[in-house]
């Protein structure tokens, strides 16, 4: 049923990565937590089991816009929909309220404030509730960089809903963040989805801070007519950077968090219906924002950790087409968050606070790959570059420093994972620190084995090593290092290590980067550009009839697609991604039109059926996560390593193996599950005639986990259709 949902209200033939796997224990009725990028589909592993399963799904978004938007999208998709909040009139949330009371919704999004009210859960509990669904989890903690008190009334309902499955979704969170959303929750054993925070699409670039202004022109006017955000630290700078960008013939506005609500509704309003191209905006903007069209993010100044900065790129690319991202930092800049983190009262928060500010910077002054630096901060093992960030495309003289990341993580090892790095640095350097003789560190092997080096040097080297993956810091623990994955290759395994020479790096920070101009077109590809224009335009006169945003009606994605394949008939149009049953009968019959006539007037040809696709479809991958999987496993590792080595949690690799298996990939599963376990679940199964997992663990006393009764019953049907 949930592939049948996905292409019948979504238009898509295929999972991404994971989302069936959520929504596969979705059904099951566990709890679970997923961590999904920005334009992962993070929303469809809860929209699929509202619209399938009976009842009503609650959903808690942190913002009225962003309800707004998603429930337009999915009114527009047929899937009965609505939202609370304080932006209804009396009239409008007396007409929902009844309409939920009445079982007429599949998805209900309310606020954190409506369901912490006095009679929220009373309210609740008069209607079939199929899941709770909390958005934006890493509100909840802390730890998160988005903390926000209103979050933590959530902590009752596993309480006041004891057996309804609970998924706490965030696109940002780390280790820590993970385990304090579960714990605040009170998730039940919840299953956990961690995808990779790759987003391969978006071009990442850092560049030093002098001269901004221009160089911001220079990148706009290169791409004219694309959406985009300018993040600023103050209110008085977007007001400032928006006049100027105004001078210059750009459609640029500012957002605040200090202007009137309905001023910044204007402003949102416009650039979700594509009338203002450039919102330049602190980071009171952006959250609810669920445009997908945005080509391009611009940091005006340095964001004060990597789960805002990640957060706000992700904004950027989310259909899947190629995106920008571009950093500029100064010392001003971290002068200004210093002193802000300087005023917080709480010493352990302000510590951790710094910490975080520490490795912005180190990424924002990397040498060595952008994306592996962010993919390490997430606990995502990536071992080669990504050939897609500035570093990348201009990349520095390497060194070979397999000597001095063998002496740094030799030296980690022996101290037991203690110290900070200027320890490390000292105790490598043979320092003559007190401190150093009182903890006896000057009696382990590598003591004094780093004199050759600076102690500027040693810190280059050591935050590309973080930076690299082959070593992480512990924010929990102040900040002391630890070791990785990939510090056993290193150290076990002769893995060498390239690091850049420093003399390089400083050179390659100093250059100060060209805007890129737009590549020559193709004659061909002109007319395809102007087939997108006249379909784009096409879409704007429809979302202005309906008053909702463009992409409500069709992502640039399907745009492009549409533009390259040109279909001139339902059929044809039925199979465009994002195509699903409602949009193809409300606006097929319009667009193949609109084509048939682009192509009367210009001659233009499609691309012929067997041309490479000019974007491949986010949810069509070359190359599945369980197929990934499955070539890991067959080099020899183990479960435990295959989850280790992907940033999965072992029972994410156990759903890749059903998934296999189901899919009829004949494995040697006898190192996940024993004959004899297979057998004892079959012979229960077929005992109670159960028809959910649940039953089935409850059965079990609670013994047996859920992935190895998903294992189990997959073994069930693949030999029952071999026996067929």
């Amino acid at each position: 049923m949930p592939r049948e949902i996905l292409k019948k209200y979504f238009g898509y033939d295929a999972f991404r990565p994971l989302q069936e796997e959520v929504i596969t224990a979705i059904y099951e009725g566990r709890d679970c937590l997923v961590i999904m990028p920005t334009g992962s589909g993070k929303s469809l592993c809860y929209q699929i089991p509202a619209i399938g399963l009976p009842g009503t799904a609650i959903v808690v978004s942190p913002l009225i816009s962003l309800m707004k938007d998603q429930v337009d999208a999915l009114r527009t998709a047929g899937v009965k929909a609505a939202y609370l909040n304080s932006s209804l009139e009396y009239a409008e949330q007396r007409r929902v309220e009844n309409d939920f009371l009445d079982g007429k919704l599949d998805l209900l999004y309310v606020s954190p404030e409506k369901i912490s009210a006095a009679n929220g859960f009373g309210f609740f509990h008069r209607v079939k509730i199929n899941l709770f669904a909390i958005d934006e989890a890493h509100c909840i903690s802390t730890w998160g960089h988005d903390f926000r008190p209103d979050y933590k009334t959530l902590q009752g309902i596993k309480e006041k809903f004891p057996g309804i499955p609970v998924i706490a979704l965030t696109a940002t969170a780390d280790r820590v963040t993970r385990r304090d959303i579960a714990q605040l929750l009170r998730l039940q054993e919840p299953a956990q989805f961690i995808a990779s925070f790759d987003r391969p699409n978006i071009y990442l670039e850092a560049r030093p801070g002098q001269q901004r202004i221009p160089q911001i022109i220079s990148f706009i006017e290169n791409r004219p007519n694309e959406a985009g955000i300018i993040y600023c630290l103050s209110k008085k700078s977007t007001e400032q950077l928006a006049i100027k960008l105004r001078k210059r013939g750009i459609k640029a506005e500012h957002y605040h968090a200090g202007m009137n609500p309905e001023d910044r509704s204007k402003v949102q309003e416009a650039f979700l219906k594509d009338e203002i191209s450039v919102v330049c905006a602190t980071v009171a903007f952006g959250m609810g924002i669920d445009k997908s069209n945005v080509r391009w993010v611009i940091h005006y100044n340095m964001p004060k950790n990597i789960e805002g900065y990640y957060q706000e790129i992700g904004r950027s690319g989310r259909d899947g087409l190629p995106a920008h991202a571009l950093l500029f930092y100064s010392y001003a800049d971290i002068r200004v968050w210093r002193e802000i983190i300087s005023e917080i009262e709480n010493r352990e928060f302000a510590e951790i606070q710094r910490n975080k500010l520490e490795r912005m910077m180190q990424f924002a002054e990397a040498v060595s790959c952008r994306r592996r630096i962010l993919l390490t901060y997430f606990n995502e093992d990536k071992a080669e570059n990504c050939g897609h960030c500035d570093i990348c495309k201009n990349p520095p003289r390497h060194i070979d420093g397999t000597l001095i990341a063998q002496k740094a993580l030799s030296a980690v090892y022996r101290l037991k994972e203690s110290v900070g790095l200027n320890m490390l640095i000292d105790v490598l350097r043979g320092s003559q620190r007190r401190d150093i003789f009182l903890n006896n560190y000057h009696l382990i092997k590598t003591y004094g084995k780093g004199k050759d080096l600076s102690f500027e040097q040693w810190r280059n080297y050591l935050r590309q090593l973080i930076n690299l993956g082959y070593l992480e810091m512990a924010p929990d623990e102040k900040m002391v290092l630890k070791l990785t994955p990939a510090s056993n290759r290193v150290l076990f395994e002769k893995e060498q290590v390239q690091l850049v020479d420093m003399q390089t790096a400083r050179e390659h920070l100093a250059r100060e980067k060209a805007a890129a101009k737009a590549r020559q077109k193709s004659p061909r590809q002109r007319a395809r550009n102007q087939l997108f224009e006249h379909l784009r335009e096409l879409r704007m006169k429809l979302a202005r009839e309906k008053n909702v945003p463009p992409y409500v009606i069709f992502s640039d994605a399907s745009l492009e697609e549409m533009a390259a394949k040109a279909p001139t008939s339902l059929e044809a149009f039925a199979n465009i991604s994002g195509v699903g049953e409602m949009k193809l009968k409300t606006y097929g019959p319009v667009f193949v039109q609109a084509i048939e006539e682009f192509i009367a007037q210009t001659g233009f040809k499609p691309d012929p059926p067997t041309a490479e696709p000019i974007v491949a479809p986010l949810c069509e991958p070359k190359k599945s996560s369980a197929e990934i999987t499955l070539e890991l496993y067959q080099q020899g590792l183990s479960l435990h390593e295959i989850a280790e080595k992907r940033g999965f949690v072992p029972a994410t690799i156990f759903a890749h193996f059903v998934q296999l298996i189901q899919n009829g990939e004949h494995i040697d599963t006898s190192d996940l599950i024993s004959e004899e376990e297979t057998q004892k679940i079959i012979a229960a199964q077929e005992q109670l005639q159960a028809s959910k997992l649940k039953e089935l663990f409850e059965h079990f006393d609670e013994k047996i986990p859920y992935e190895k009764l998903r294992l189990a019953l997959a073994l069930k049907e693949r030999r029952e259709s071999v026996g067929s």
